[in-house]
């Protein structure tokens, strides 16, 4: 099993993706932004940081790199890919993912861990039961998804939302769980094959328990098993 982790110029958490993989016991090898082969990954990591200086808008100048023509074609094959933070961002983007991510409700960067629920979703990045609340940290100026409504309703149809913010129990508060100010809670989503995954809470940072957890480990071990049971 091997992941490529594209690295973009401002791209700042490439090192803990690569740890991350790597302390599963699967290889990863970073991929510069200017290559245009990936032959031989079975899976790409996007990960976060400050692409471009997000310049323009988060993800909007990295979306024209020349890997990323490659990461559409490798997409649209079925192969494996998931953007975290900035890497969600470059996803909707490129339209791998719908909807758009703005700045922070409140208008402040928010660094703290969170609550987040798996729903019952397409996804094959992860394969946690419905329900289940895992506690992964966030990072981000720019995590207040959106979208329109019949977008909406077409994530909630195909089940694309793969994870919610929410309360320690699971619940939804009244008023909203996410601390961003993302629509109907969202804090991940997938397209419609399950195949490409963004999500803006940062799992590579909590796969070692010396880290602080490890509910990280079933982003990454999840499509492991998934891609090892296809071969």
């Amino acid at each position: 099993m091997r992941f490529g982790v594209v690295i973009f110029p401002g791209s700042n958490c490439e090192q803990d993706a690569v740890h991350a993989i790597r302390h599963l016991g699967m290889q990863a090898d970073y991929v510069w932004h200017g290559d245009t082969d990936l032959a031989g990954y079975d899976a790409l990591v996007l990960p976060g940081g400050f692409s471009y200086g997000d310049y323009i808008r988060c993800g909007a100048v990295a979306r024209f790199s020349p890997v990323m023509a490659e990461v559409v074609r490798f997409a649209e094959r079925g192969g494996p890919v998931v953007g975290i933070c900035n890497g969600f961002q470059i996803l909707a983007e490129a339209h791998l993912l719908p909807g758009a991510l703005l700045r922070n409700r409140g208008l402040k960067f928010i660094c703290t861990t969170v609550d987040l629920r798996a729903e019952e979703s397409a996804c094959q990045w992860l394969d946690r039961a419905p329900g289940t609340v895992l506690r992964v940290p966030i990072n981000h100026n720019e995590g207040n998804y959106i979208c329109d409504e019949q977008t909406l309703e077409r994530l909630q149809g195909n089940g694309q939302i793969v994870l919610r913010y929410c309360e320690p129990d699971g619940s939804r508060a009244a008023g909203g769980s996410a601390p961003n100010g993302a629509l109907d809670d969202i804090a991940g989503i997938c397209n419609e094959r399950g195949n490409v995954f963004g999500l803006m809470p940062h799992p590579e940072r909590v796969v070692d328990p010396l880290s602080g957890g490890t509910d990280g480990q079933h982003f990454f071990t999840a499509i492991a098993r998934r891609l090892a049971e296809v071969s």
